[in-house]
């Protein structure tokens, strides 16, 4: 007798039925008030099918690819920590890097994780609905394990407990922040351009690659553990990310414009918070991997040149600020660091001069900029501090209004002069580091002249307790914006070589190699 055989569906049908067909248009609602954040940036869409999820994984298929990788990456940090691992790195400097990328990097996933959770509602196609779903639950996922990674040096370490609190606080760290500010209040195409492109392709290679390769070299397989995990997920973000503006374009001509100077815009962004990057790859690894004009020039020059030639095509051309980013690579990361070292006393890690052997190292990677730049600057700071000044700057420095980042960066092509430009708006002066950073606030400055600035904030009185009282004679404003930072002078700031967390790794160290 003859049998009734049901064929297997294929990947891409099982994928349809699990997504597409899912998806319904509403009737007794318009299609607008349902999905109303998808017109008012001006971007068209005349057929949401077209767009093709590169992977077309179905939550299904998530669920046990992640749950897969969350055995072995738990697996190997509850191995690190039950083998008292943090003994193993290079040493404690190191330890402040992992300070800098908890405070500064790990919000961020969770802010990309609202992020997405939000714009999967509001795009009217299942397609890039279903993806921003599944990437919103990367990010969660990012997030919580970075945190349970270097959650185990908080048991030993300063430095790591109070880094939600600092997020909305601490100086450096508006930059991070006002990042992803800026890209959740804009629009759904926009965010998807800003992380999709921005965060996952311009900031993601930049940062999981080369430095979660330094975590490794130094001995840190808790962190190496948590990157190497998460950058699956990043490659298929930034696939996402770039079929998305493939998407966009290939949809309307008149996206085209506007795609342009979203991609003007977010890289300039992305490239802007990079700079924490760069003075963590050059100067707080004790074992360098590569430095941050290497990496600069294999991740950003090579693969971002390829990029852009892609989309090319597509009419795209290379972002503003992309020539002035790569003349920076030569002294992005030691004017940063020089920044750092300078305010040691307001940060919640510890910093350092260089060795005279680091200096050695740094000479051989810029041997264009560092001794003739740089080195001086280094050796002046270590003979001050060998006599007992060591130097911690005391006044607050002008911000940019749009990265906030201080006005340190200089001239593209004069390392000597600090790069400044200024916008007249409404009566009141706007300042910028560069170029970029005015073009982008003139285009919105609506948006731009609201942004919290920590030193003006700090000025008005805005960042001390509620018991403060600046009219006592003997207020000291430092002391007090630091404890509303909630840092303990002299245990989660100030130089490494008198820390706390030396001594400690020290006598931990001889105990553990000691027989």
């Amino acid at each position: 007798m003859d049998m009734k055989v049901n064929k297997k569906l294929s990947l891409k049908d099982r994928y349809n039925l699990m997504t597409r067909d899912l998806a319904w248009t509403p009737t007794y609602q318009a299609v607008n008030d349902v999905f109303p954040y998808t017109e008012y940036e001006g971007i068209k869409i005349h057929d949401w099918d077209k767009f093709e999820d590169p992977f077309r994984m179905t939550m299904d298929a998530y669920w046990k690819y992640q749950a897969e990788k969350e055995r072995k990456l738990y697996a190997i940090m509850d191995a690190f920590t039950q083998n008292n691992g943090h003994l193993g790195v290079t040493d404690a400097r190191y330890i402040n890097a992992l300070k800098l990328f908890l405070t500064g990097v790990s919000p961020l996933e969770y802010m990309a994780h609202r992020g997405f959770a939000h714009v999967g509602r509001q795009l009217a196609g299942a397609g890039p609905r279903v993806a921003c779903l599944m990437q919103s639950l990367d990010e969660m996922r990012h997030a919580q394990t970075q945190l349970h990674s270097l959650s185990n040096y908080n048991k030993h370490y300063n430095g790591f407990q109070h880094w939600r609190h600092q997020h909305d606080r601490v100086w450096y760290l508006s930059v991070p922040k006002s990042f992803f500010d800026d890209a959740v209040s804009s629009g759904p195409f926009e965010f998807m351009i800003a992380i999709g492109f921005a965060f996952e392709y311009v900031l993601t290679n930049l940062l999981f690659v080369p430095f979660i390769s330094g975590a490794a070299y130094n001995g840190d397989m808790g962190a190496m553990a948590f990157g190497f995990s998460a950058q699956s997920d990043e490659s298929r973000h930034m696939t996402l990310g770039l079929e998305m503006i493939k998407f966009i374009l290939e949809q309307d001509p008149d996206n085209l414009p506007i795609v342009q100077r979203w991609i003007d815009k977010w890289f300039w962004r992305g490239y802007r918070v990079l700079t924490l990057v760069a003075m963590m790859m050059d100067y707080m690894l004790p074992k360098r991997v590569m430095s941050w004009k290497e990496a600069w020039e294999v991740y950003a020059e090579d693969n971002g040149g390829a990029l852009f030639a892609d989309l090319a095509r597509y009419g795209l051309r290379p972002p503003k600020g992309w020539e002035q980013a790569c003349k920076e690579k030569d002294h992005l990361s030691h004017q940063a660091w020089n920044v750092f070292y300078n305010y040691g006393a307001a940060a919640p890690f510890h910093t350092w001069a260089p060795s005279e052997s680091e200096m050695k190292w740094l000479s051989e990677k810029y041997p264009d900029t560092f001794d003739e730049n740089y080195r001086p600057l280094w050796e002046h700071f270590s003979a001050e501090q060998k006599e007992g000044r060591r130097f911690y700057n005391s006044t607050l420095p002008m911000l940019c209004q749009t990265c906030q980042i201080p006005m340190f960066f200089t001239e593209p092509d004069d390392p000597t002069k600090i790069a400044f430009r200024e916008s007249d708006w409404r009566g009141q002066k706007y300042h910028f580091c560069s170029d970029g950073c005015k073009d982008i606030f003139d285009y919105e400055p609506e948006k731009y002249s609201q942004s919290w600035l920590p030193v003006q904030q700090i000025y008005q009185g805005n960042c001390f307790c509620p018991d403060a009282d600046p009219t006592q004679p003997d207020f000291n404003p430092l002391a007090e914006v630091l404890r509303w930072y909630r840092m303990t002078w002299g245990e989660d700031n100030l130089d490494y070589a008198d820390s706390t967390d030396k001594k400690n790794f020290d006598k931990w160290r001889e105990q553990a190699t000691g027989n």
